[in-house]
């Protein structure tokens, strides 16, 4: 019995997944990142994606069309420039720049696009792509030489670290990005993540930063740090995991239980207009 309530939930999340997509005008854009990365099973360093679970490869599917969509309209924003350089910071299989190198062909996302990664297997995975990857922490890329880009992106990211106000305020003060392309997920109430202390039946093994969230924030009060640390807020975009109309909405409730509401986007263009102001970075 309990495996069938299972199926039937996973069965419902999907088809809310599905329909939230729809609303979002993002099919095709889904369906044009399926042709260009068929395979997610090595999506991630700490456990292996089964292309037969569709609920799974739905939720992947859906929110990389979110962030590609996030992507593209910061590409828009370099006033026409035909060579653009991409970072993606935090990326675990080279993933979002093929999507990209594909998607804005005529753009020519160069070849000094780059991922980084903390983890050595994902440096790896990455590598076998034919794609460069730099092996640092993420608030350590400033102090790497020879780091030319137009855009980073940080997907999921930032929750992870540590510092992330250190980082924010590094890679606007000292490095030449023109923006940087942010998600985090959906929290309407900001807490502390730390989940495998919360709960210690999550895990009894040792955990690491790719599953580990440290700051879970709100919308709100991540905008305030992104302005706090030396951005300016030029896009915002909220996607949620279920539709905005029609039943399925319903099923917000068993996102919030089950994972996230979803996910809270930013383009953010360098303004050290508030950063300034504090005098002991």
């Amino acid at each position: 019995m309990k495996k069938l309530l299972k199926k039937v939930i996973f069965w419902i999340l999907t088809k809310s997944l599905e329909s939230s997509n729809r609303q979002r005008n993002e099919e095709a854009l889904k369906d044009k990142l399926t042709t260009i990365v068929p395979d997610l099973s090595n999506q991630y360093s700490h456990f292996k994606i089964a292309m037969s679970d569709k609920y799974l490869v739905e939720k992947i599917r859906c929110q990389h069309a979110f962030q590609m969509s996030l992507a593209m309209k910061a590409v828009e924003l370099l006033d026409n420039k035909n060579r653009v350089t991409i970072g993606d910071i935090g990326d675990s299989a080279g993933t979002h720049i093929l999507y990209l190198q594909k998607l804005l062909e005529e753009k020519e996302i160069d070849s000094n696009a780059f991922s980084v990664n903390l983890d050595e297997e994902a440096i790896k995975r990455i590598q076998a792509k034919g794609l460069k990857a730099i092996h640092c922490r993420a608030e350590d890329l400033h102090k790497k030489e020879n780091i030319d880009v137009d855009i980073f992106l940080s997907y999921e990211m930032v929750e992870h670290l540590f510092n992330p106000i250190a980082f924010l305020n590094s890679i606007a003060t000292q490095t030449n990005c023109e923006y940087l392309v942010i998600t985090v997920p959906n929290i309407y109430r900001s807490r502390v993540g730390l989940a495998h202390i919360r709960d210690e039946k999550l895990t009894t093994k040792g955990v690491d930063a790719e599953s580990t969230h440290i700051f879970e924030l709100s919308p709100d009060d991540w905008n305030l740090i992104f302005q706090f640390s030396g951005w300016e807020i030029v896009y915002e975009d909220r996607y949620t995991q279920y539709p905005k109309w029609n039943i399925l909405a319903l099923t917000k409730y068993l996102w919030r239980k089950l994972d996230f509401d979803g996910f809270h986007g930013v383009i953010l263009k360098k303004n050290l207009k508030y950063s300034d102001r504090y005098s002991d970075w």
